[in-house]
């Protein structure tokens, strides 16, 4: 069961979230038929996606990651609620390239990095916030925190991490860590910060070693007094549905409805892109949507 948390430092210097997304990730890997490297840049989008949507704190609310950087993985989208449920999708989950010298999946390979990252929070309430960076590394994390140095003049550190079998290719972990700077930090709480940071290991390492999320933030925020705001659970969700693929429909126009059917089977077919669910609508129900639409127009 994946587990978020959400952390702050008593004097409101520093906040962080910690998740342990492996259940997610591994979920998105089945859906999608994941390579390992796609696995990598997908799981750390998911991942990302799930802690800035959890932080948004409106029942309505999401937040949506997409990545574009003109690699031979195609775009990357990951959608998050404020709960910090999420799904996503690649182009191409099926990529392949080839592997750092060290061995390291090469997700940047496989992202590109001539493109952008575009971040939108939807509250719920109007026209959502839109913003776009140029893409720093492709690496996913780098680029979440350079987005919100530039976008939202806050200090960042991101962390995130897929591990996979490097047998199979299936996932074994993934995780993530995210820790920003408050208006009431000081320069003693950025340098101890900052020493933490470097002395920190890779979030799949301690999630390797058994540690919990609440040990993770405390191990990131050492030398501070801890507070944890909230700790959840998270899944990849879809919400998707019979009804949705009809209302869409119904946007179009009469010979547009129309022309939806296949000729050979009569059905009109909609796989949905984020858990590749069809749903199949018969030519019958689409003169009927047709006609009703023609009805409301007359």
């Amino acid at each position: 069961m994946n587990t978020i948390i959400r952390c702050i430092t008593s004097d409101g210097s520093i906040m962080a979230s910690a998740i342990d997304s492996t259940d997610l990730v591994y979920a998105a890997q089945k859906i999608h038929g994941l390579t390992p490297v796609a696995t990598a840049a997908l799981g750390r989008l998911l991942t990302a996606a799930s802690m800035m949507g959890n932080m948004l704190k409106k029942e309505e609310a999401s937040l949506t990651l997409k990545v574009d950087g003109g690699g031979p993985l195609g775009v990357a989208m990951a959608v998050a609620d404020s709960h910090g449920n999420c799904k996503g999708y690649v182009t191409n989950p099926k990529v392949e390239v080839p592997n750092h010298p060290n061995g390291k999946l090469n997700v940047a390979g496989a992202v590109g990095t001539s493109g952008l990252l575009y971040v939108m929070r939807d509250l719920g309430e109007g026209e959502p916030y839109i913003g776009q960076i140029p893409l720093v590394s492709g690496e996913i994390a780098e680029d979440i925190t350079s987005y919100y140095a530039l976008s939202e003049q806050l200090p960042t550190v991101c962390a995130l991490g897929v591990l996979t079998d490097k047998q199979d290719g299936q996932l074994l972990l993934s995780g993530g860590l995210l820790i920003q700077l408050l208006p009431a930090a000081d320069d003693s709480a950025i340098t101890q910060l900052e020493q933490n940071i470097s002395g920190l290991e890779p979030v799949t390492t301690m999630l390797a070693k058994g540690m919990r999320m609440e040990e993770i933030c405390r191990r990131a925020l050492q030398g501070f007094d801890v507070e944890v705001l909230d700790q959840s659970t998270v899944a990849y969700t879809c919400n998707c549905s019979r009804e949705r693929v009809v209302n869409a429909i119904r946007l179009l126009s009469e010979e547009e409805i129309l022309s939806l059917a296949d000729e050979k089977t009569g059905v009109a077919e909609a796989t949905c892109h984020f858990c590749d669910q069809v749903f199949r609508i018969s030519k019958e129900e689409l003169v009927q949507i047709a006609r009703e639409k023609q009805k409301n127009i007359n």
